[in-house]
């Protein structure tokens, strides 16, 4: 008789693994980081996350096709400033044909179904490689809030879907919520990296737009004052809710892997939906370890996808999107 009841029984053909399954990974669950660059006929390879791209304006409106046809209908928009158009205050970041402006339409162009969401953010436009204004040694709060107020709407005015926020100023939600419904854009959301972490992990995208931190007097070496101390857990909570209260319609936690008993306080904590981001180190760490033979590179990404949705996920950020879809798709 003993013993009754025999929990591999629903493990014992993957028929029945497929039918009980908690955590369904789906094409609807991805949000495509796309990065670009000026410029024509250019597929820029990242040296430190191989097999992932810099696009120009025409070769993105091919890869936004390709992702639509793969059931991949979010996209989220990065973009590699020249560094003579940047400066301490973002002001290329307002100019109403720059790339990102020209980037939002290019994708809505080709895909008008498409959702978009634009990176919010002082880091791809400063000469510091700051998310926000630096003066005497400190990254100015407030002056770049209105910044970021100001870039929203331009974003919104140029089509995108979303504003994704991604400096981790205090107050940034409120602010951007507010411009926008002034100016009319009640509809357009918002997604706050709302516990963004001061992580090690984020190199390789630094790389791929040229937006780390600079080595001079006067310049905070990195990003510690803003974001968050990856020890804490309840700031993160408080973090969250301060956004929720402030507007914001997703929430978003970065890194993952990581962070994913942050992902499952959040979930539990909040009613509107949480987006994870996969991030760059992430993804360069498993393609350096398959490239050794050291792991089996689809069965560890599936098992890295399946990780952060059960953890909570509605929404996720990931370099491995179309191939996570390819494998689903067989």
């Amino acid at each position: 008789m003993y013993p009754l009841r025999r929990n591999r029984r629903l493990r014992s053909s993957e028929t029945l693994r497929s039918l009980v399954r908690e955590s369904i990974v789906t094409p609807n669950d991805f949000l495509v980081p796309l990065f670009v660059v000026e410029g024509h006929g250019i597929k820029d390879e990242i040296p430190s996350m191989p097999n992932y791209f810099r696009y120009s304006l025409d070769l993105l409106e091919q890869e936004v096709k390709i992702l639509n046809s793969l059931g991949l209908k979010s996209v989220l928009l990065f973009v590699k400033v020249p560094d003579n158009l940047k400066d301490n205050k973002g002001t290329e970041a307002l100019n109403a044909n720059g790339l990102m402006q020209r980037a939002i339409k290019t994708v809505k162009n080709a895909c008008p179904e498409m959702l978009v969401m634009t990176d919010v953010a002082l880091d791809p436009y400063s000469i510091y490689g700051h998310d926000g204004i630096v003066q005497n040694g400190e990254i100015l709060n407030d002056e770049t809030v209105k910044v970021l107020a100001e870039i929203s709407l331009s974003h919104a005015r140029a089509g995108a879907s979303f504003v994704a926020p991604s400096d981790m100023m205090d107050g940034r939600v409120l602010s951007i919520r507010e411009a926008l419904d002034k100016d009319g854009f009640m509809n357009t959301g918002i997604m706050s990296y709302s516990a963004k972490y001061a992580s090690a992990y984020y190199g390789p995208f630094r790389d791929a737009l040229d937006s780390a931190p600079v080595d001079l007097a006067d310049v905070p070496k990195t990003k510690n004052t803003y974001q968050m101390d990856p020890a804490n857990r309840l700031e993160a909570l408080r973090e969250t809710e301060m956004d929720v209260d402030e507007g914001a319609d997703i929430v978003m936690v970065k890194p993952g892997l990581c962070y994913l008993d942050i992902v499952r306080d959040i979930k539990n904590l909040v009613e509107v939906p949480v987006a994870v981001y996969q991030v760059s180190g992430e993804y360069a760490m498993l393609k350096a370890a398959a490239e050794k033979g050291w792991l089996d590179h689809d069965a560890v990404m599936m098992e890295q996808i399946i990780a952060i949705k059960r953890a909570g996920a509605d929404v996720i950020a990931s370099y491995f999107a179309k191939d996570v879809i390819r494998i689903l798709n067989g």
